[in-house]
Formats: structure tokens, sequence, C-alpha cells
């Protein structure tokens, strides 16, 4: 017999349907209540993913509660609810996968991680590219030593909209390459830089007081509000650096990153969809005083196919089911995640002045 979980979704939003979708052809899931705050959204989904009568269909979060054999909840609302909600399901005995970040405070973060471990339950982070395919080919080769030594790393994610109001172009992209350099390098960065631009929104912003992090109204006078092109700057233990380039008004839409290292580079060009993850050969022999290019060549690297968000919910239920921590996204990953963004915004703030941290530390 097939073992299963029975499931709620909170928020059925743009990116919330995509999980209900996922779940609901999941062998192992059963989607018991749906919640979300807009009523009109809710008898949507109804009609359109055929919903049955006795899946509960709610606007007040609390009513999951009577849902006597409900396992988990997938939490797919803004950022600013995550704390309270995640609590909430933590103590009502639920495993938790959130949408990322975690939230938007790398303490707050800390808590519910230290919570869920109190509870013996599971918390685990939507930071989809951990599980794409490319992401997952591509660390076996950084690792593997395919490209030799490490130089540098370089991502570029750009797109015409949409604009946030919450949160600048830092905190709405950069997680995701963030992340990817993360895993391909095994290591957490020391040192981040950030600077940047605001055009569209230079009012804009939110203090979020004396227990938040983000104040994005603390902008230099230069440079107040919403930051729409961000530069980012980390450095690794070993003193790799990655540059990042985010911006939220460029019509030359970009997600690509590559790591450049001694015989060669690897490139994730997730808009390149025959072969998105490229291993280029080559390297610079000395001849004399010249540096001559040698060994080139270019190789589509073959990766599994499917949907990266089933491959994030299939392995939710392996640690629901196990009730074991996971080894890619749990909430201290997040949380580590969470805490470059802090230093980052810190560093923005500050007009690019550099920020320590403790590689170590979560």
């Amino acid at each position: 017999m097939i073992k299963k979980i029975t499931i709620a979704i909170v928020g059925v939003g743009r990116w919330g349907v995509h999980w209900l979708r996922n779940f609901l052809k999941h062998p192992q899931a059963v989607v018991a209540a749906v919640v979300d705050s807009n009523s009109e959204r809710l008898a949507v989904v109804k009609q359109q993913y055929n919903l049955d009568d006795e899946v509960l269909l709610t606007s007040n979060w609390q009513e999951i509660q009577q849902i006597s054999s409900l396992d988990a909840v997938v939490i797919a609302t803004p950022a600013s609810t995550h704390d309270s909600l995640i609590a909430d399901a933590l103590r009502w005995g639920y495993h938790v996968l959130a949408e990322k970040p975690l939230t938007l405070n790398p303490e707050k973060c800390r808590e519910l991680c230290q919570l869920a471990e109190k509870q013996q339950r599971q918390l685990i982070v939507d930071h989809t590219y951990l599980f794409h395919p490319a992401v997952e080919r591509g660390k076996v080769v950084v690792q593997g030593g395919e490209l030799g030594d490490l130089r540098y790393g370089y991502a570029t994610r750009t797109h015409l909209g949409p604009i946030r109001q919450d949160v600048d172009a830092l905190w709405d992209l950069a997680i995701h390459d963030i992340a990817i350099f993360n895993s391909w390098l095994n290591q957490i960065p020391v040192k981040v830089q950030a600077t940047g631009t605001v055009w569209l929104q230079p009012r804009a912003g939110r203090d979020m007081g004396d227990e938040g992090v983000i104040s994005f109204s603390s902008f230099t006078p230069q440079n107040q509000g919403l930051a729409d092109l961000v530069w980012v700057t980390l450095t690794y233990p070993n003193n790799f650096q990655a540059y990042i380039h985010l911006c939220w008004l460029n019509p030359d839409k970009q997600r690509r990153l590559g790591v450049v290292g001694s015989l060669g580079s690897l490139i994730f060009d997730e808009m390149c969809l025959t072969s998105p993850l490229t291993l280029i050969h080559g390297e610079l022999e000395c001849q004399g005083n010249q540096f001559i290019p040698v060994n080139q060549r270019q190789e589509g690297l073959q990766i599994e196919t499917g949907e990266t968000l089933y491959r994030v919910c299939n392995h939710f239920i392996t640690c629901v089911l196990n009730n074991t921590s996971s080894e890619v996204s749990s909430g201290w990953v997040a949380t580590q995640l969470v805490r470059i963004l802090a230093a980052l915004t810190e560093s923005l703030n500050e007009g690019g002045k550099p920020v320590f941290l403790d590689a170590n530390k979560c």
C-alpha cells in the first residue's frame, strides 16, 4: 500500500496554483484543504482543478485544524506573512513547505528552525533551483574539478517586470543565484557588497521597525526607495568571487549563471531550452611571452527532464514520510540565504560598504 500525506495549500495565487496542481497529481499526496483570503479565487481553483466537495475551501486559516488527518501545510503567501503562519503550523503539529524567502528576518528564520526541531517536524523551503537537474549536474561538475582551479563566477537575472512594491530587486531576484553559487561551491560567502540604482519608486519602501532587518527607507539620500538595478559581489572563503547583475526593468530577459576555472567554464542558461547547461573547455598555454588558447571545445551536458517543482514536492513528501531533514533546502539553508540578503541590504544602504559574515553561522 502506498503511503500518503494529507496536505493543505495556503495561498493559491500566481505560484500557489502550481503547488496545488503538482500535489493533486502526486500519488503520495492528498490535498484536503485550500486556503486563500480571496473567496473568489477559491471558487476559481475549485472549478479549474475539479476539486472534490470534500476538499475544504476556506479563507479562515485556523479552520484547517478541523482536519484530523492533516500532516502538512504548504505556505505560498507573501513573505511578510510567513513568520506567523509557519509558527502556527508548526505549533499545531504540521510539517511545513514554505515559499522563499523563509522570512524577511534572519533571527525569525532561526526561531522557526528551532521551533521545527522542538516539534520534531520538517521545515523545508522552496528554493526551486536547488532541485533543478541542471543545477544538480552543475554541482557535480564544479566539485568534481572539471573546471580546474576556480577563478570567479557571474550571473545575470533581468526582465521587464513585474515590479514589486514591497521589496527591491535584490530581495526579489538575488536569492536564486546566491543559492546556486552556494550549492556549487559548497560554501557560504564571508563578505558581501551591493550597490543599486532607483528609477521607478524613489519614495517607496518599508521600514520593518525594531524587530525587522530590512530598512529600505533608510537608503542614502541619493539612492532612496526600492532599487530597480542592483550589483552584488559575493566573496567566499577561498577568495572566489561571484558577481550578480539584477534588474527588473530590462526588456532583455536573461537567466544566466557561469563559473570560470583554469580549464574551462560552466554555463547555466535557463533561457536556452535545448541545452541549458554547457561545459566550455579551454585554457591558456604560455608560449614564449604569449598566452595561446588551447583545448577549446563545447559540450552540452545532458540533464533529466520533468518539472522541477514536482521534484520539490516529491522531496518534501519523502522527508515528511521519513521525518528526516532535507539536505538540500532545509529551514537552516534558507536561514543562511536570508542572512546573506540582510547583509547585502546593509551594504546597499551604506553605498556598497563591505559587510563581513561568519561562514559557520546560520
